[in-house]
Parts: C-alpha cells; structure tokens; sequence
C-alpha cells in the first residue's frame, strides 16, 4: 500500500494506491485546507487516524525546492523535513520529492483520456516538459536517455518574467514597484491573476461591474475574475484572462526551447483545466510559436493539458514505488 500526496499551498490531496500489474488503484483520498494546518505532519497523521492499514511506503509531492531531503515550502509557512516527517509517521521508506516532479512522474500513468491535445501534432519521442500554474508556477522536465524518460525537477517559475510588446512592459513595470524583483509566478498564477487584472483596471481600459471590486477581497478573487471572463459579464476581466494566457503561451514556449522538449510540453496545476475554453483558443499557441527561427521546432510539439486533477497522486505513487523497486530505503 502506498500513500501519496499532493501536497499545494491551497490544498494538501493525500491517497492510499495499491499497484496492480504495472497500474496504480486508487483505494481512498482525502484533501485538507493546506493552510488549516501548521505543519504538513499534522495532516498526515489525521489522515493515517482513519485508516483501515498502515501503509508500506510514502511520497509526498511538496511545492517548493526540495534539498537534501528538506523543503521550505515557496507560498507557506512550513519547513518539512524528511527524516522528521518519517518519524512522525512511523514509516522509513518516505520521500519528499518537489510537486511538479511528482507531475512529471505522474504524466507515465496517465490514459489518452486524461490529456487534451491544443494542437494536431502526432506522438513524438524526446524530453518533454511540465509547466503548472496554480497558486504558485511550477516547471519540471523529463529527460528522455532513448528507452525512457528521468524526471528532474526545477525552479523555472521564479525565473525573470520576461515581458512581450509593450502593454507587458507596463506590466512589468507595475510589478517592479510592487515586489521588486518579478518572476513569471508573479504573473502566472492565482494572485498572479490577480495582479494582471489590477494593473488593467489601474490602467482604466475598462470598466469595472458595480461590486465586482468586493468579491476580490476575498480568496477567491482569481477564480472570480476567471469566471466572469469566462462567462462574459466583466470585459476587464476578459483582457486580464487574455493577457495572462498571452503570457502563458510564451513560457510555455520558452520551456520547450530551454528543454529541448520535442517529446511534449504538458499544461497542468489547478488552473488549466478551468480555463480550457481559453487555452484552446487562439491566444496560447499563437504566442507558444513565436519565436522567430525557431517556429518550425515549436510547431513540431505536441501541447497538451493534463485534464486528471490526481496526476500529482498518481506521480507521487509511481516515484516511490520505483525507488523501492530498485532495493532503496535510505533517502534518495
């Protein structure tokens, strides 16, 4: 029995899976408030509280840069070590592993089902890569050797958010006197949407609804300005999403090339598969392809959106399982 975790600076998603000839069956989950707990191995334990058995390993996909087994998570308080995480829970064979490397492992596990394709490119071999944007901007990337692919993770959400035309430039210059230094997270997320569609209405392109500045006071300001981009009540709110998938698209892009990821790019995190209307518009791969020269390479990528909200589960559960299957119970 394997527990896994998908643990985000909104939501903390915990499973138990049993694998079964090379598949990994879901068995129960639960998903708790991240920000309801002080520490992760509280949730953990409530978690194991329930339980009908103990499980026989654990992975725990952690937003933030994992090193030498320990994590200061990028968007909560935590600090989470492994070791002291493996005692809490009374289980040795535990790894903490970065969230969007538990995508990337998760991406093996997936069913055609799962992915929608935004372009008409067939399967192609190569690296690929993950690109998430959720309450944080998480990247990973697959390194294909010519049998399979090694998954590697990275911090390419933080990288300098490198504005397109001149409206970014103005974007950018809005976030410098907000945060100083300004990363593609600043811009592609949750807040990050929320950012966006502030520098728009400070801008005055548009006219904001009578009481739509109230709902963004609260937590769900990023899904309300989604929403009603989405639904057409709020123009403003139309140029913000528009900007944002513009912005999207051009990371997206700027993965590809720094990846080299002819095998596929994957859009995942909690956002995406909300806003599939847009995504599959044509905003995101008009500005995915613009790259000069280099056009015909981004043209021969498979774009995909990861449609399982368990990828990062499924992904967790797969790691684990193949360090214990080559005879590992030490830390990675």
């Amino acid at each position: 029995m394997i527990l896994a975790g998908d643990i985000g600076a909104t939501n903390a998603r915990l499973a138990y899976f049993q694998p079964q000839n090379g598949h990994f069956r879901l068995i129960s989950e639960r998903v708790f408030p991240s920000r309801d707990y002080s520490e992760l191995g509280e949730i953990v334990s409530k978690f194991l509280q329930d339980a009908a058995t103990p499980p026989d390993m654990a992975c725990f996909g952690i937003a933030g840069p994992v090193r030498n087994g320990r994590v200061e998570t990028s968007n909560l308080p935590w600090v989470i070590e492994q070791s002291r995480l493996a005692k809490q829970i009374q289980l040795p064979a535990t790894l903490l592993i970065n969230d969007l490397e538990a995508n990337a492992w998760g991406i093996g596990a997936l069913s055609p089902g799962d992915l929608l394709p935004l372009t008409r490119v067939g399967p192609s071999v190569g690296n690929q890569a993950v690109i998430a944007p959720g309450t944080g901007l998480g990247e990973a990337g697959l390194y294909w050797d010519g049998k399979q692919h090694h998954v590697f993770a990275c911090e390419g959400g933080h990288a300098d958010f490198a504005p397109r035309g001149n409206l970014q430039v103005e974007l950018l210059q809005y976030l410098e006197s907000r945060y100083g230094h300004v990363s593609y997270e600043r811009v592609l997320s949750g807040p990050g949407l929320v950012n966006v569609y502030e520098f728009l209405r400070g801008k005055g392109y548009r006219d904001e609804p009578a009481g739509f500045a109230a709902q963004l006071e609260h937590e769900g300001a990023a899904a309300a300005i989604s929403g009603a981009a989405l639904n057409g009540t709020n123009r403003l709110a139309e140029q913000a999403l528009d900007l944002w998938i513009s912005v999207y698209g051009a990371e997206a892009g700027n993965l590809a090339l720094k990846e080299m990821a002819t095998g596929g790019i994957f859009l995942s995190g909690g956002i995406s598969p909300k806003i599939l209307p847009k995504l599959t518009g044509p905003l995101f791969m008009r500005a995915f392809l613009e790259k000069g020269r280099l056009r015909p390479l981004l043209e021969s990528i498979p774009v995909q959106v990861i449609t399982n909200d368990k990828a990062g589960l499924l992904g967790a559960a797969r790691c684990v399982a193949a360090w214990s299957g080559n005879g590992r119970t030490g830390a990675p």
